[in-house]
């Protein structure tokens, strides 16, 4: 009862205080009033961020356990940092804010022979259309409590962090650097003295990185890695090159040998490697190529043959292509892709293990108990006990990542957000319990990349988009899903040239600030609509450049994946003026500011003539005081350029600056 009355105090003492600030026994309009009046900082002190989830596990592709202590392990989010579980995964704790300055995690390594030292490599492997980049490596002596940078900071991606059996100190890194353009900072880096040195120990180009290291636990000298040509640009990914290929060193990493006798010929893509502790000489890889698959030696890499060539493991081979070896049983090795697979006939057979979500990234198995397992995937990290029969719980991280976020005018309000490789999600920001729970959340249709629209009249009423186009409209009251795409043919597989229409994997969908009845979406051209979907009409041209030599199809010379992530030549941004009914802004991915003041019947070309070429129009802002000002964001960094560009106009983009 004493929390209710507290609340009720606040919630009066919030009206009072508004009503005292917005005056109004004043005769002068109130909009003028809150334009003109002086506010007292200071009250707003009070007021902190707080998480208010939900606790639902986002995408990992780094974890590590400490075979000395069974209920300690480690993951790397793609975007929060990490996380220590003392418990065997029933609860997590982050250990890294405030010391790491990116969130992105690619690696984690924890040394066998003193496990208070950890090294994490920043920049995840798992290079897909929207990701973040790494700033180097970090140590911890302390496992955990406190960090250090200690360099490596132009890599940018990270695959694999190596550290000898026993001595700390020795530590490998397999960088695969820039994904967006050449650079020198990529390879095998080895550091004698803790990372307080580094040197470049296999160097292939600058446009090929080290993607997967393995050491032969039976004799540390001898390293593998796995080199992967990569890279992206707005428009394409492209998977293999002639860079790819497997090494080999007997040395430490002194020297290098590359391995080709019984692997594929002619373009490889992604490469991952694993060597057997229970089997001297036995290592697999599993290699992207034409004639691709599962490969087995048993002579130290001397010489291969091909175990397995089945899709299943190789599928979507650049955001996969893991393999493990199982640390006691020769003939086990595992496989992860959308799948967890396992194989005990030595690579050629492969059964599924269930894990409770999909797209599975990283695997670290307890080298004394092969029952142990900590697991990474598109929905979190998952600990087992007895092989995967059974998985810890994943809604027990605050970890995902969401494209866009949004509110809608209940009281209180409602807070909206589409996770990546889940559902999108309308959660309360506050309830009137003793916290925000399970019950206080769910899903609103659309999916995992999608803007989210709810109705400014009617909260209940909610549009949601997600890739390939996807729309649609959500009724809360009766729980009613319906698809109202605009355009509904399934593009997947397809190249974006051959559509009629292009819709970005994240496309824009808002409602009109004049009349709720009023959606607009946007592919390359700008639709409208007035009965909640029903019905679409096109009131635009194509707003972009649409230049077909950047439409083609994506992935690469080897496994093509066409996703509509690379679709290009889109309208990306979308807003219509608060003070001006008809008045569009729409900015596309390929550098194009165009606005219709007309309601779409006539557009002009009002893009910056400094803007560089193929900037991405990320957003357009309309200043909430003067019609005629705008501002945009603007982004390159899918063209290696990460400078932020800045623009504003003050004559409706006559004129910028």
């Amino acid at each position: 009862m004493r929390f209710l009355c507290k609340q009720a105090f606040a919630w009066l003492f919030a009206v009072a205080l508004f009503w005292g600030l917005s005056g109004s026994g004043s005769a002068a309009p109130l909009a003028q009033k809150q334009a003109t009046a002086k506010y007292d900082t200071s009250l707003y002190r009070a007021m902190k961020w707080r998480n208010i989830g939900p606790f639902r596990g986002g995408r990992v592709t780094a974890v590590a356990g400490v075979p000395s202590q069974p209920l300690v392990h480690y993951m790397g989010a793609t975007g929060g940092g990490v996380w220590k579980t003392e418990d065997g995964g029933l609860t997590w704790k982050n250990i890294s804010d405030g010391w790491f300055k990116t969130g992105s995690v690619g690696a984690i390594a924890v040394a066998e022979s003193d496990p208070n030292v950890i090294y994490v490599g920043m920049g995840e492997r798992s290079v897909r259309g929207n990701f973040s980049h790494g700033d180097g490596v970090y140590k911890s002596v302390d496992g955990g409590k406190t960090w250090k940078h200690i360099g490596l900071s132009d890599i940018r991606q990270t695959g694999k962090i190596i550290v000898h059996p026993r001595n700390p100190d020795l530590v490998y890194v397999a960088a695969l650097g820039h994904v967006f353009g050449p650079s020198e900072q990529r390879g095998v880096f080895r550091s004698k003295d803790g990372g307080r040195h580094w040197e470049k120990v296999l160097f292939v180009d600058n446009k090929t990185g080290a993607v997967d290291l393995a050491m032969d636990p039976n004799n540390p000298r001898v390293l593998y890695a796995g080199f992967w040509q990569v890279s992206r640009t707005p428009w394409g990914l492209y998977s293999g090159g002639p860079g790819s290929g497997l090494y080999k060193t007997t040395d430490g990493g002194d020297t290098w040998k590359k391995l080709t006798k019984g692997l594929p010929e002619g373009v490889k893509g992604k490469i991952g490697v694993t060597v057997s502790p229970a089997k001297r000489d036995r290592v697999w890889a599993i290699i992207e190529a034409k004639d691709g698959g599962v490969f087995r030696s048993d002579d130290g890499g001397e010489s291969w043959r091909r175990v397995n060539s089945e899709r299943k493991l190789r599928q979507r081979a650049w955001y996969y292509t893991h393999i493990y070896a199982d640390p006691l049983e020769p003939e086990t090795v595992y496989v992860l892709n959308v799948q967890f697979h396992k194989s005990v006939d030595g690579g050629r057979t492969y059964k599924t293990i269930r894990t409770p979500h999909g797209d599975n990234h990283d695997l670290w198995i307890d080298p004394h108990n092969n029952k142990r397992m900590i697991e990474g995937n598109d929905g979190g990290a998952i600990v087992t006990y007895n092989g995967g029969e059974t998985w810890t719980n994943e809604d027990n991280q605050p970890t995902a990542q969401f494209y866009h976020v949004i509110t809608d005018n209940q009281f209180p309000y409602r807070v909206y957000g589409a996770q990546q490789d889940n559902s999108t999600v309308s959660i309360a920001s506050r309830t009137t319990g003793f916290g925000i729970g399970r019950t206080d959340w769910y899903s609103v249709g659309g999916g995992e990349s999608g803007y989210i629209a709810p109705n400014p009249a009617d909260p209940n009423i909610v549009y949601a988009g997600s890739y390939d186009g996807l729309l649609t409209r959500y009724d809360h009251r009766t729980k009613e899903l319906r698809n109202i795409t605009v355009w509904p043919d399934n593009p997947m597989g397809w190249g974006a040239a051959k559509l009629k229409y292009r819709f970005q994997w994240t496309f824009p969908i808002i409602i009109s600030p004049h009349d709720p009845n009023v959606l607009y979406v946007a592919g390359n051209v700008v639709f409208k609509s007035t009965n909640e979907g029903q019905s679409w009409k096109a009131i635009s041209q194509d707003l972009t450049t649409n230049d077909k030599s950047k439409q083609g199809p994506s992935g690469g010379p080897i496994t093509h994946d066409n996703t509509s992530v690379e679709y290009y030549c889109t309208v990306f941004s979308l807003v219509e003026s608060p003070h001006e009914k008809g008045v569009l802004w729409a900015g596309s991915d390929d550098g194009l500011v165009h606005i219709t003041r007309d309601g779409g019947q006539h557009w002009t070309n009002v893009t910056p003539k400094s803007m560089p070429k193929w900037a991405l129009i990320n957003n357009i802002e309309v200043s909430p005081h003067d019609p005629a000002t705008a501002f945009l964001a603007v982004t390159r960094y899918k063209l290696d350029d990460f400078k932020p560009y800045i623009y504003k106009t003050t004559d409706y983009g006559k004129t910028w600056k």
